[in-house]
C-alpha cells in the first residue's frame, strides 16, 4: 500500500511540473507573437518607404506595430486583424485618402503613389494577405 501512495504522489508532482512548462510556454509564446503580424513583420525594425510613413503618421493612433490602442478613450483599431482585415484595397485607399471619424484625411499629406504604397503594406505586410495589383 505504501508503494502507491509513492507512486501516486511522484505522478501528481510530475504533473504539477508539466503543467508549469506548459504554462511558461505558452506565456513565452503570447509575450512574442502580439509583436508581429501573420507576416512577421516588425515595422519598428522595418527600413521601407511604407514602414516610415506608417511611422510617421499612422502609429501616433494604431500603436507602433498596429496592433491598435487607446487614444483619448477612444479604441482606435488594429491594421493587423478585426475589421481592418476584412477591407478590400479600395476600403483601405477611400479610408486613407478620406479618412472617417476620428481618423483625419491624408490626401493633402501624401501621394497618390504613397497611399497606394501603404495599402499594399497594410495588405501584404502588415495583414499577411495576398495583394494583387489588379484586384479590388
Amino acid at each position: 500500500m505504501r508503494g502507491l501512495k509513492c507512486s501516486a504522489a511522484s505522478f501528481a508532482l510530475k504533473l504539477k511540473i508539466i503543467l508549469v512548462i506548459v504554462s511558461i510556454a505558452i506565456g513565452l509564446f503570447a509575450c512574442t507573437s502580439g509583436k508581429t503580424g501573420r507576416s512577421g513583420i516588425v515595422i519598428a525594425d522595418s527600413s521601407s518607404y511604407e514602414a516610415s510613413i506608417y511611422r510617421q503618421n499612422c502609429a501616433i493612433c494604431h500603436g507602433a506595430e498596429a496592433n491598435g490602442k487607446m487614444v483619448d478613450g477612444t479604441m482606435v483599431p488594429s491594421l493587423r486583424f478585426g475589421d481592418a482585415a476584412k477591407k478590400s484595397k479600395e476600403e483601405i485607399f477611400q479610408q486613407i485618402a478620406h479618412g472617417k471619424l476620428p481618423m483625419p484625411s491624408f490626401e493633402n499629406q501624401l501621394s497618390e503613389k504613397e497611399m497606394q504604397q501603404m495599402v499594399r503594406f497594410i495588405i501584404e505586410d502588415l495583414q499577411g494577405r495576398k495583394y494583387s495589383k489588379n484586384s479590388k
